[in-house]
């Protein structure tokens, strides 16, 4: 598996194409999982259910499609706004409006100019986490992953988070995430791709060394959603 430097040039059809590749995955397994599954508990959002979790998702592009940003969107008292509002709707309309958002999202994403490029990349982890919940495979990983790496080396740069430097067992080069101008030393990951995903999303990962190994940088320094 071979993956794009990270601090490539913007490629403005990238979020899109993320978000089509991601779509025809997870609203497959969506339709495919009995009503009972939509209430289980995300360990990575505690608090919400699977079902809140994709109506969140949902909500977030269905913003970007009609061009929604008000005063405090994306707050957490927001997201339990839009929660709220689909509470009464079936699952499978909401699973509907995420699937429309996927397909819709992506050229407005891409016109932005990288303003909204974490949206994108923040569905493709929720993606992860709903996996994660219902015990599939491929939870921040998958044909994605490509992808979702150079957007999350792009994010972190653009944060002047702190470099890093990552040797990943699942791709033939090692990539650069952070801020890249020299002026810091860079900190160090050995391990593989998805559980860096999971350490700067701000996700349940075990403890370095077990695994993986993480040099020069707390786990917590790492979050992008900060």
């Amino acid at each position: 598996m071979t993956s794009a430097d990270p601090h490539e040039v913007r490629d403005p059809e990238l979020p899109g194409l993320l978000l089509a590749m991601e779509r025809d995955a997870l609203v497959p397994l969506l339709r495919s999982r009995p009503e009972a599954d939509f209430a289980l508990p995300t360990a990575a959002c505690p608090g919400w259910s699977v079902r809140d979790l994709i109506a969140h998702c949902s909500a977030v592009l269905t913003r970007v499609v009609e061009n929604r940003f008000e005063k405090g969107v994306f707050s957490p008292e927001s997201n339990d706004r839009d929660i709220a509002e689909r509470s009464g709707w079936p699952h499978a309309r909401v699973v509907d409006e995420l699937e429309r958002g996927m397909t819709e999202a992506g050229p407005l994403i891409a016109e932005a100019g990288g303003v909204l490029d974490l949206i994108a990349l923040g569905e493709w982890v929720h993606a992860g986490d709903v996996r994660e919940t219902l015990g599939e495979p491929g939870a921040y990983a998958g044909a994605g992953l490509p992808h979702a790496l150079t957007l999350l080396g792009r994010v972190t740069r653009e944060k002047g988070l702190l470099p890093l430097h990552a040797d990943l067992d699942d791709l033939d080069e090692p990539l650069r995430f952070g801020d890249v101008s020299g002026e810091r030393p860079p900190a160090r990951y050995i391990g593989d791709a998805a559980t860096l995903v999971r350490l700067y999303a701000g996700r349940p990962a075990p403890a370095a060394g077990t695994g993986y190994e993480l040099a020069g940088v707390e786990k917590g320094e790492l979050n992008i959603f900060r």
